[in-house]
């Protein structure tokens, strides 16, 4: 008996997730009526209403537009080498840079191409004509030998993505 209210109880949510699904997916949902006509709807057996696992969720939406107004950056080096260094060790270096365009620059997010690689950067806006710095510290561990890591900058600039480089020859200690 619990199993079948178990089994009843998620077959309403499935049903349910559905018609949310069709009804996010179909516009404003204003003109399609109600989430339970939807799900009649959708569980008819009418022949002129098409079954539910026939529905393309992507078949009239496009890609995500992003409206963010774009502006330009400029580093002052994209590439830096720590030369020599050893296993174990940490090293910073800052990478400075301009909004040379005319809004607010915004900086998403910064990633780090491992672990070992740890950019930390502004979280508010950068004003047209601003400054600001990246830090990005680097932690070899036991990596041995010539390494080349990066950072991606995602902001409001086109292109989207900046690189950032540091390279190093790590000695083994």
């Amino acid at each position: 008996m619990k199993d079948k209210i178990q089994i009843a109880l998620l077959s309403v949510i499935a049903v349910a997730l559905v018609a949310l699904a069709v009804k996010q997916f179909s516009g404003d949902g204003a003109s399609k009526g109600t989430v339970a006509s939807n799900v009649a709807a959708s569980t008819s057996t009418d022949a002129s209403t098409p079954p539910v696992d026939s529905f393309d969720p992507m078949a009239n939406s496009a890609a995500p537009v992003d409206n963010t107004p774009k502006t330009t950056v400029n580093f002052a080096e994209y590439e830096h080498s720590f030369g020599d260094i050893k296993q174990d060790s940490e090293n910073k270096h800052v990478f400075k840079f301009t909004n040379t365009g005319t809004e607010p620059l915004i900086i998403e997010t910064a990633n780090g191409s491992c672990g070992c690689t740890v950019p930390n950067y502004p979280k508010a806006p950068i004003p047209p004509g601003g400054t600001g710095e990246i830090e990005v510290e680097y932690k070899p561990g036991k990596q041995e030998n010539a390494q080349t890591k990066t950072v991606t900058v995602i902001a409001n600039t086109e292109p989207k993505e900046t690189t950032l480089r540091i390279t190093a020859n790590v000695q083994k200690i």
